[in-house]
Parts: C-alpha cells; structure tokens; sequence
C-alpha cells in the first residue's frame, strides 16, 4: 500500500509563514507530495479569511503566532531551526523586521532553503514597498489594458480578469525552484535562498503577449488583427459587438451554438489531420472538397511559392474561406446538443470541448473520477470538492487522491509533528562534503534532456529545464504536422536554449536514431494522452530496457492522477479553459470569450512539469526509484481558479465577477477614470477608515452608494495624484500599464545575462535573432536563488540547425548521416530560413 511516506518530499519540514494564495500554494504542492508543513498565521486570523483557505492548507498542521512577542518568536524561530524549508510572501524586509533573518539562519544552517514570494521584486526600488494585491501586480504588469485581440476591438480597456494568473504561474515556479533546491542539496549539502516574484512570474507566465516580432510576415496576422490596423489607420473607432466579433475568429478557432442552446469551442487551427477530422465528424468535409477547397502540400515555402490559395491547416485563413467553412460549420453544430459533440470530438481525437462554467468543472464526472477534483472533510466545511494535485509521479497517487484536511493545532502539537517525521528520509547534510557558493553552477547542469513535445506546453516543460544547466535536444518529425505560426513562431519562447533535429522515428531506421538518444540522456519528455504511449513505444518497460534509470515526464490535456472518461482526449490550452469555467467568466455564460493571453494555461504547464521532474530527479537521487512524472492543463487550471474552484454544503453561491463588462470584484476593488486616465484600487471595507482619512475621500463610510462616491472622488484628480496618496495610506491601488509601457521602460540589447538585477521586469532584444527579424522577449528571471546559477539561454535554432551534432554525438559517421538526409529519415529543415515568408 502507498503511503504518504512513499511520496517523494517525505521526510522533508516546512514551515509555512505564507499568506494569500501563492506562498501557501506552495506549501500545499509541497504538502500534497509528502511534506510535513506548519502553516503559521497571526493571531487574528488568516490575511485572507476564505474558504480557499481550507484548499490551501490541507495536509498541514495549523497554528497561530503572534511573532511582534518574544514568545511567539523563539517559538516560530525553534520551528525553523528543525526545517529543512521555509516560505514567506509578504512584502521585502517584512519578515526580517519580524525577527526572522533568512540570511543569519543561513549562515548557522546552510542546509536551510528559503522562498520568499513578494508581489514586487525586492530590487525594485520604485514598487517594492507597495501593497501588492492580486489585481495591483496585474494591473501594473500591462494585464488589464490592450488585453487580448477581441477586447481591443470591442474597446474595452482598460478590462478586467479575476483569474489570479500572477499567483498560479508563481505557485508552478515557487514548487519546482524548492524541488529542484532539494534536488541540489542532496549532492552538495548546501540549500539556497529563492526569491520568486509575483509579477515577475506573471510576465514569464504572459510571455506570447508580451513578445514583439518587427516586421513579422502578413501571413501571420489574423483577421482580427488586419481589422485593428485598418480601423486605426481609417481613425474608425473600435466598437465592435461581441457577434460581429464572431466573423473575425478563423471557423476552427471558435465558438458554435449547438442543439440545446450551450456552446462549443472547436479549436483545430494549424494541423491537418484535426481539421480534417472535424469537417469529416460534421459531415462537411466533402462538399467543402468538391467546393475547390484549396490544399496546399507545403506550408513551410513562402507565401508566393504556395502550389494553391491555401489549406485547411492554415493559420489564419483567408477570409473567403474562413466565412465558408464557417457558415457550414455553424449550420451542422445545431444538429447536436454541445454535450455529445464534446463525446465525439473527444473519441474522434479533434480538439474541441463545450463550454461549461466552474460549477459543472467542480461536479463533472471525469474531474472527480481522475483526481483533478478531490474531497476533503474539513474540520469547518464538512465534506469539500476540491482542486486535485499540480503534479503527480505514476504509482505514487494514492495519498493524492485522498488528502488529509488541514489540522488546526496548538504550537505543542506542531512541534510534535516535527519530531515524529522519519529522520530514515532525511539525509545526513554534516556527512556530505559542504562546499563554498560558488554561483556558477545550476542546479541541472550536466542534465540530458531528450524532448518530443509539440505546440507551447510541453515544450516549456523543457525550456524551463535550460536556466538551470540541462541540455536539450528537440527532436521533431522531418515532415511538420503544424503550420508555421504555431509551429514555428510559438517556438521563439519554447525553443531557446534547445539544439533542434529532425529524425523520422515512424521508420526502423528512424528508431536506432531515437533509441541511441533515449540512451543518451537522463530524460525524455512529450506531451500526449496516455493512449498514444504505448503505440509510440514510450511506455515504462521499454524505455527502460533502452536506458535503465532513464527519467520520463507526460504531460496532457485531461490527465489526472487516475483514469477519467475524458482521460484520453486530446486538446490544448483553449479546450480547458472552456470546460472548466474559465471561458464562460471571462466573457459571459451566453457569450462564452477565450482568455485574452495567449498560452494562459500552456506555459503554466510547462512551469509545473519542471516541478514534477524535480520530484522525480529528488526522489531517484535519494532512494534510487525511477518514476514517471505527471501533470496536466486541466491540473494547473485548478491554481488559475483556486479562489473558485470548490464546493460543499452551503457554499455561496458561484457568482464571482464574470463578463466583458466587469471591471472588479465590488466597490472597493475596481478601475475608476481618474482626471487623465484610470486607476485600479484594491481595497476592503476593513480599509474604509485609511480611505476615510484621505483628502478628497472623506465621507466615503457614510455613503449610500461607493460606487458612485468613488466615481465621483477620482474624477477630481490626476491618476498620479491619487496613487501616491492611496500608497501614502497603505491602500493598494495602480495606475494599469500596457506592456508597450513595460517594453519601452525595461528592454536591453541581449547581453548574456539574465535580468535578475533589473527589479520585476527585464526584456532582452535581439537584433539579429535567428529567424531574420529584431525580436523583443521577457527574460526568464522569475527564479532568483542565491547560490545557484541561471542561464540567458540562447534563442531557438532554425529547425533541424543541430541535426548532424546530434546525430554525431550518438555515433553516426558523416557518411550514415547523408544516407539518411538523402533517404529522408533525417533533415536539417523544413525550410531555408525558421520563419518562413
């Protein structure tokens, strides 16, 4: 029987000072895999008193501190003193002021790891010291304003999103910097001290949006985009409704009314054989084919060497085909309910999924079936639904499914659980050799990587791996499945720092290539149902009959730690965000709207793939068990959705902000216009005395009507104005920047470093990047540790750059490699340059 002692963080100790969502996050990932956790809050009470809090707190003993007294002090510092872990998340210097110097119980126990999680990085002299709620870091990192293609156009901007994305990317991020600090400390004896700024991991997690590519090719602009230009270009304003919006979404890219009035979202852009599919299951297909569909057999040749119009497998389409196929498409979706085209898209192996708020997610069948949703019995909440694990190893899901409910304990009782953890799971730091900082190593280097990924989530997984040392080799098919847009431009992000080959591994030949890499290499990576697993031969007994101890990590759509009706259907980022909820808050039950960010739940998976190959590096290094780590979209969708995604007897109602006309969550906590532009403040009705006492506010706790108060007060001054006094009295509350504000502050020329030193924000340009055009990108800066070194990657490799290295460096003569480039097995690209024209 597993136990909760088989989990790979057994025997570790954490002591948990987190408030809010990400530090305890953290902890709770942590929890979740086997650690002992001491969750420590003031006297009052959580920060946050909310039932989300019974979510992150499972598996943790509970207590009340009260550390500006001595008492509560040395109890807090003799905790930590047992701790292999500690996690903070307020404000810069805060827990220092406390009495607790990380750095002072470094030097007495340089076994000790540390996170800290602020809002703003501490190097940030300007924000630093704010008040950084969810929505402040948002609003002041360019996600509020110019948010998304289909905002801009029906102008709305500012806009305004509850997601807290800052906190769920931070959470992935936070859990595998301490995984992989472990992993380190097991070899060295040394931990480290980690910083991971909120904003800093909501710009690495909003990557897409915040790139900038000059000059990039018309071919790549969609109608969406075309229809900004010419409207600015024409000074027409941009009003546009939410159904002529529909027009301008490429018809495998959008939303479908079906029989019984729900919405579908069909999402099979930029691959053939899923676009061919749908029209096939719609019963389309071939009168779209008799119609002159286009099909052009080479997408990677420039647009003016195209043997055709176009393809289905285009992305973006033409618009005369794009309304066709629409039109045909819209007429077939009525024929069936939103419910059974989501079976057969599902069984069918096409992306799609009909749209469901975050109440069905909770109580659907495969949610509660595979893990993603579990029940707890809280101690204050009776029987609760709640989010599932971030991460999972095979065989080792058991305790996952079946958390234990956060224990509310004296300081006694804590101090107990610390000592009954088994001292057998906790290696022996005095007896390791303890070296010096040096800075210079990573915590992965020397760490071989093979990656089979497709699209952005997966290969983030990998990419994220590249910062701390690993070596990747990308291995992609020599004929590409996807159009170059997706195939190619989303590289730019989830490409760097890999060497790039192209091996035909469907032929026999093909497969030597990719059993001499498997052997190569410590991990292998792909993201794909399970169902395919075995077909690929990537299952667990054959990769280890390659490369016994050789690591392997999956990640899919609907995975969970067991098996669901939907475990097997295949999908991307869109799919989950319309059936769990997402779609439909962001624009409206009836008008369900895809997330304004690109990748919103992709590279959060990447993130959280790092974690759980972590947990598999720690736990091979310590006992030698070889395991097969695990995550999932719809398993980071949960931490998009902590503060909603739960439900028991009497719960409130699932009525959180939702809608394109939502700007905030009450009153107190919205965008007001301000005498020259707008402001978000973030307050409660705890603050209304510290907004009372504010020129320009007084009254405000005897109004009848705040909304309007407020309305009224911020009319009255400039936005600067209003922001430095809510500062002034500790009120939270930031002017929403764009990420053209951001880009413009806070870009350099690439300089091989990572911009750590900068504050919250960093990008590089590259002037002559790899695929011809002068590229702006955010630095991968999230993960700050110490001791530990982080690497400016390289940008992405035109495919098949590194195809003969590669093939040399597993025993090919030049000779075998042009046998197999002249027979197609290998090849050193799909084109003559990465992005094509």
């Amino acid at each position: 029987m597993i136990t909760r002692n088989h989990l790979p963080l057994a025997g570790v100790r954490v002591v948990d000072f987190g408030q809010q969502i990400a530090g305890p996050a953290v902890a709770m990932a942590m929890a979740d895999q086997g650690a002992t956790v001491i969750h420590i809050d003031p006297p009052e009470g959580p920060f946050w008193n909310d039932p989300a809090n019974a979510v992150l707190n499972r598996n943790k003993i509970c207590i009340r501190l009260d550390l500006k007294q001595e008492e509560g002090l040395n109890q807090a510092l003799a905790l930590i003193a047992q701790a292999d872990v500690v996690i903070e998340s307020f404000r810069p210097g805060v827990i220092q002021r406390l009495g607790i110097d990380f750095t002072a119980l470094r030097q007495e126990r340089p076994e000790l790891i540390t996170l800290s999680m602020p809002g703003f990085a501490s190097n940030d002299a300007l924000r630093r010291d704010w008040k950084a709620t969810e929505a402040v870091v948002a609003a002041t990192s360019g996600v509020f304003t110019d948010m998304g293609f289909n905002r801009v156009l029906m102008g709305l901007n500012p806009s305004f999103s509850p997601l807290p994305l800052g906190s769920s990317y931070a959470i992935s991020l936070g859990a595998a910097a301490v995984a992989l600090a472990l992993y380190s400390r097991e070899k060295s004896g040394r931990g480290d001290a980690i910083e991971v700024p909120i904003s800093s991991s909501l710009m690495e997690g909003l990557c897409y949006n915040s790139i900038v590519i000059d000059e990039m090719p018309e071919r790549y602009r969609t109608m969406r985009e075309q229809e900004i230009a010419y409207r600015k270009a024409s000074n027409l304003p941009l009003d546009m409704s939410y159904s002529d919006l529909q027009e301008f979404l490429d018809p495998f890219y959008r939303t479908y009314e079906c029989a019984d009035g729900r919405m579908f979202y069909c999402v099979c852009p930029s691959h053939r054989n899923h676009a061919r599919r749908c029209l096939q299951v719609l019963g389309i297909y071939d009168e779209l084919v008799a119609e002159g569909l286009p099909d052009v057999k080479n997408l990677y040749l420039p647009v003016d060497q195209w043997d055709g119009e176009t393809s289905i497998g285009v992305y973006p389409l033409p618009k005369v085909w794009a309304d066709k196929i629409a039109a045909k498409m819209k007429k077939a979706f009525l024929l069936k309910t939103s419910d059974e085209w989501g079976r057969i898209f599902g069984e069918g192996q096409i992306p799609g999924a009909a749209h469901k708020t975050t109440e069905e997610w909770v109580q659907l069948e495969h949610t509660n079936s595979s893990g993603l949703i579990v029940e707890v019995n809280d101690p204050e909440y009776g029987l609760m639904k709640q989010p599932g694990p971030l991460a999972w190893l095979e065989g080792l899901t058991d305790p996952l499914l079946h958390p234990q409910a956060r224990t509310l304990a004296s300081v006694d009782e804590a101090f107990d659980a610390f000592s009954a953890v088994d001292r057998s799971l906790t290696s022996d730091f005095a007896a390791l050799q303890m070296v010096a900082p040096e800075g210079t190593k990573g915590w992965l280097d020397g760490l071989k990587v093979l990656d089979l990924t497709n699209v952005i989530a997966g290969p983030h997984s990998a990419a994220f791996l590249t910062r701390f040392g690993a070596e990747v080799i990308k291995l992609d098919p020599v004929t590409p499945l996807y159009d170059p847009l997706i195939g190619t431009m989303y590289t730019f992000q989830c490409g760097m720092g890999k060497k790039s080959a192209l091996v035909d591994i469907t032929t026999a030949q093909g497969r030597e290539v990719f059993n001499r890499l498997v052997r190569s290499v410590d991990l292998v990576v792909i993201n794909a149902p399970e169902r395919q697993i075995r077909q690929l031969k990537l299952d667990h007994e054959t990769l280890q009959a390659i490369n016994p101890g050789v690591l392997f990590c999956r990640l899919d759509c609907l995975g969970g730690p067991d098996r669901g009706p939907m475990s097997d259907y295949i999908g991307y980022d869109d799919i989950i965000q319309a059936v769990s909820g997402i779609m439909s808050r962001f624009g409206g039950i009836a008008t369900p709207e895809e997330h304004a960010h690109i990748g919103t739940l992709d590279v959060n998976c990447g993130f959280a793939a790092g974690f759980s190959i972590a947990l598999a590096l720690y736990l091979k290094h310590k006992t030698g068990q070889v395991t097969r780590a695990r995550t999932s979209l719809s398993a980071v969708t949960n931490m998009a959705q902590l503060p909603y995604a739960y439900d028991f007897n009497g719960r409130a109602p699932f009525n959180e902000p939702s809608g394109r006309n939502a700007l905030g969550n009450h009153p107190l906590s919205y965008f007001y216009p301000t005498q020259d532009g707008w402001i978000f403040i973030d307050a409660s009705p705890a603050e209304l005395d510290k907004l009372q006492s504010i020129e320009g506010m007084k009254g405000i706790s005897q109004a009848s009507d705040r909304h309007a108060f407020l309305q009224a007060s911020f009319k009255s001054a400039t936005t600067n104005y209003w922001v430095d006094v809510l500062h002034s009295a500790d009120i939270a509350a930031a002017e929403p920047l764009s990420m053209q504000q951001l880009r413009d502050k806070y870009s350099r020329v690439a300089d091989g470093a990572v911009g750590i030193d900068k504050g919250s924000y960093a990008f590089s340009i590259y002037p002559d990047h790899p695929s011809g055009h002068r590229v702006t990108q955010i630095d991968h800066f999230a993960i700050r540790p110490s001791e530990a070194k982080i690497r400016a990657v390289t940008p992405v490799e035109r495919f098949g750059h590194s195809t003969r290295d590669v093939l040399l460096s597993v025993g090919y003569s030049i000779a075998d490699i042009e046998e197999m480039e002249s027979s197609g097995i290998a090849s050193m690209g799909w084109c003559d340059r990465l992005l094509p024209n």
